[in-house]
């Protein structure tokens, strides 16, 4: 995905910039108001701009629909409105399939209809560090499994990351302060070459608009009602038409104390008025460990919300969570393979993939992180960088039997005791965990004719069974854990 000159063809879903000249005198930032209507036949939409600095004006704007578009802009400024053209939106090149949708209460969808599953991964603070551990991390995810990632609009200064950036959204620096109504184009470059990077790699930004990992150190997590809304509204005009973006309101959004479950309804609706793409959000909750009363929920049945981001180390909950909800459930953090001394760094990287499988069984998706000890604290978790753990590879072997699979697999009670996605009488897919049978009997439908494979999820193997089977089938099992079944209709 790469941004495109408005050089009259613009791919579908692809990213079509249209740049004006305007006034610099004062602060356009909040002073000068700059919109565009695009039409194409029935269908219209009204696309806010933003002020780029150096008295430059900016309309991005994402065609849906092949064929012709025009477009007439309009301005509180009379040097920027009456601007009118048009443009041709052309087939989607090879591998765009538009942005992700929720297709229904347990499945995402491209916009082309082609099933997503989200393999996600946490590198809060990546685009904060300096360029070249920024392009290592890049390069990381290249040869990764990852389809999606969670990133912090905001710096972040938590363990290990106390590093100053080099940009910050609002103009002005922890030094000078910062000027809450004036905002940085520098920052906002970075970040967008970041996310059309990111979208070239088929990878989607979840991008945390807020979170409380500030301690006060710059403000941003304690900024006034009104410098919030304002923030919003700037940073969906510039980023909005990037397919490949999400909003996750905020991560850990009850450990910052400074706002009540109000402000968040407000900040879900200041998104949803501002956003005309309706992009995927979500928000993301803190752990009990810090609230003595326990995990402190949104109301993800809100209609704002799309989908769940939980924070929660028992995924065994997905089941509890979907018929609660009714929306898909990515558990985003899950606890993170690693050594950290934190309970929720040091997980194994058996039971990190364990968690993807477990979740994936269950009707919902999981979530990675890694979290290693490194002599300079380059964390993946925190700061990017490269990975070291073992579960990635895992990873990757899982995509690639979910890719082999049937679309819209959902979960299966035929097969009571273990977690089984599948579509009746055509495929089932079960995932056994730390469970290790020597012996299995499958109540699989009489009459049918099915193919058994044996999938061993570490050591990355599958191990067709003999013949074929049907009604109860008994199968010897090789007694080991992470063992899952397939079984298959021939």
């Amino acid at each position: 995905m790469s941004s495109s000159p408005n050089n009259g063809r613009i791919e579908r879903w692809g990213l079509f910039e249209l740049t004006l000249a305007g006034p610099a005198a004062g602060n356009p930032y909040k002073d000068v108001a700059v919109s565009a209507c695009f039409r194409h036949r029935h269908r219209s939409l009204e696309v806010t701009g933003f002020y780029d600095g150096d008295g430059s004006y900016k309309i991005r704007f994402m065609p849906d629909i092949e064929g012709v578009w025009t477009y007439t802009v309009s301005s509180s400024h009379a040097e920027l409105s009456g601007a009118a053209g048009q443009f041709v939106c052309t087939p989607a090149k090879e591998g765009n399939h538009g942005p992700v949708r929720v297709r229904d209460e347990t499945h995402f969808e491209y916009e082309d209809g082609t099933e997503y599953h989200p393999f996600g991964t946490t590198c809060y603070a990546w685009i904060h560090q300096e360029e070249e551990l920024q392009e290592e991390t890049l390069s990381t995810l290249r040869q990764g499994p990852f389809n999606k990632i969670r990133m912090c609009l905001f710096p972040k200064r938590y363990s290990f990351n106390a590093n100053e950036p080099e940009h910050f959204p609002f103009a002005g620096s922890k030094a000078e302060g910062f000027d809450w109504e004036c905002f940085n184009p520098a920052y906002f470059a970075n970040l967008e070459k970041r996310i059309l990077q990111l979208g070239e790699l088929g990878i989607e930004a979840d991008l945390i608009l807020f979170h409380p990992y500030d301690m006060g150190h710059w403000g941003f997590d304690r900024m006034a009602a009104e410098t919030d809304d304002f923030y919003l509204r700037y940073v969906i005009a510039r980023l909005g038409a990037y397919r490949n973006v999400w909003w996750s309101l905020a991560n850990e959004f009850d450990f910052m104390k400074e706002k009540v479950m109000s402000d968040w309804d407000r900040l879900f609706r200041v998104v949803v008025e501002s956003d005309p793409y309706q992009r995927l959000r979500s928000i993301h909750n803190g752990s009990s460990m810090y609230n003595p009363g326990g995990i402190i929920y949104y109301d993800h049945t809100k209609p704002w919300v799309t989908h769940v981001s939980m924070q929660h180390w028992d995924v065994t909950l997905m089941r509890s969570w979907l018929a609660l909800y009714r929306k898909p459930v990515v558990v985003d953090e899950c606890c993170y393979e690693g050594n950290l001394p934190q309970r929720w760094g040091n997980i194994s990287g058996e039971e990190m993939t364990a968690k993807f499988w477990d979740c994936f069984a269950r009707g919902g998706y999981g979530g990675h992180g890694e979290t290693f000890m490194h002599p300079d604290n380059v964390i993946w978790w925190a700061r990017g960088g490269k990975l070291y753990g073992d579960s990635p590879q895992r990873l990757a072997f899982m995509r690639s039997i979910l890719d082999e699979a049937p679309a819209w697999l959902r979960p299966q009670e035929r097969f009571r005791d273990v977690p089984t996605v599948g579509i009746e009488n055509v495929y089932y897919l079960q995932y056994y965990n730390n469970h290790r049978p020597a012996y299995r009997e499958l109540p699989l439908p009489e009459g049918g004719r099915y193919q058994i494979d044996l999938i061993d999820t570490w050591n990355m193997t599958i191990t067709p069974l003999e013949g074929t089977y049907s009604g109860v089938a008994g199968i010897a099992m090789p007694g080991r854990p992470y063992m899952a079944v397939r079984v298959r209709a021939i």
